[in-house]
């Protein structure tokens, strides 16, 4: 057998000496054989393939528990958890590049020597908002909470024995960000404070994971809107005619997508679709929310749902009812009513804003 010493592997192979003793020491990357006498490592010239993807995986950031677990797939399996390893980087990262981008304009704008009216558009703007909530066709009671206020928007999809009272108590700790103008520079504060708020009630009403509640929220700062999000449960923009989604499901299927394991068309029939990655619930350990802040205009239109609209509505449909019917309410009853059209198999939840001019 071809061995190389540890210097010459070091060298071929673009590890230290010191990281190939520690990968030793953790059984990633073991030597081919070691001198009884000296302790002296030397590798085998066919084990430069595993170390030179184990150092590229280090550069990629790649924990070494996860570095492990791929080096023991065949090179397909490997190759698809290499994706999905990605796919959940990128996802972190778009979550700090909106927080990076908000900090950044805060700052400057904070620190501009203009007065403000100078510095921007001086119009005014508010929410023209509603909210409808639904037990749909088949579910004997409704889990859902929708709320809509001045500043707060909101849509909480509750599970379990006690999912009604879990939605309701989350929704209902937001509403204290309801009754006074928030300054945009702490609203992602507020917005965490208000979530652990959120998390304390859902606890007191249901104890244990086999209850719980989505939560989708936006709260308007007078010239954006700061998203907070567990779930599936879903928040879109309708801009220019042109329906987007702002937020990302917190599902198994959606998991799965995003590592390239399912299809969109996949997901949508998969018999665990609606099995939950994160929820407010009870039980286990604290939950991360994704917190967003959202660029806004006049004319943007918002919708909260949960995914007894989603699930079974699809977003070109959502689009046309959104853009066709001006009165926030009337669009909040289209949907509902398209959704209890298609079976109506789970609870619907809708809230409908539009970002308009103040009335003078």
């Amino acid at each position: 057998m071809d061995m190389l010493t540890i210097g010459a592997f070091a060298k071929a192979s673009r590890l230290s000496p010191k990281a190939l003793r520690l990968y030793d020491e953790l059984e990633l990357l073991r030597p081919a054989r070691v001198d009884p006498d000296t302790g002296y490592r030397y590798y085998a010239r066919e084990q430069l393939e595993q170390a030179r993807l184990v150092a590229w995986l280090r550069r990629l950031g790649m924990p070494l528990a996860g570095i492990r677990q791929v080096c023991a797939l065949d090179p397909a399996a490997a190759a698809r958890e290499i994706r999905a390893y990605w796919a959940r980087v990128e996802a972190e990262t778009a979550v700090r590049r909106d927080l990076a981008a908000f900090l950044a304009d805060h700052l400057s704008v904070a620190s501009s020597p203009l007065p403000p009216s100078s510095r921007k558009d001086t119009v005014m703007l508010e929410l023209r908002y509603s909210a409808h909530s639904d037990p749909g066709r088949v579910r004997p009671a409704n889990q859902d909470t929708a709320y809509a206020g001045t500043r707060l928007l909101a849509v909480a999809d509750g599970f379990g024995p006690q999912g009604a009272p879990a939605s309701s108590a989350a929704v209902q700790a937001l509403k204290t960000l309801d009754t006074e103008e928030v300054p945009a520079g702490s609203v992602l504060n507020l917005l965490e404070d208000a979530l652990q708020s959120a998390t304390r009630a859902v606890h007191e009403v249901s104890p244990t994971e086999e209850a719980g509640t989505t939560l989708t929220a936006m709260l308007w700062t007078g010239s954006r809107l700061a998203l907070v999000h567990i779930g599936d449960s879903r928040a879109y923009l309708l801009r220019d005619g042109e329906l987007f989604r702002i937020t990302h499901d917190h599902t198994m299927v959606q998991s799965m997508v995003d590592e390239g394991r399912l299809t969109v068309e996949e997901a949508t029939v998969h018999p665990q679709r609606a099995l939950l990655l994160k929820a407010l619930s009870g039980g286990g350990a604290p939950v991360v929310p994704d917190l967003h802040l959202q660029d806004a205009q006049p004319g943007d239109r918002f919708l909260l749902c949960s995914d007894g609209l989603s699930g079974v509505v699809a977003d070109v449909r959502i689009r046309q009812l959104l853009s066709s019917l001006p009165d926030p309410d009337d669009a909040v009853r289209a949907l509902v009513g398209a959704a209890n059209d298609a079976g109506g198999p789970d609870n619907v939840s809708c809230v409908v804003a539009d970002l308009v001019a103040a009335a003078a």
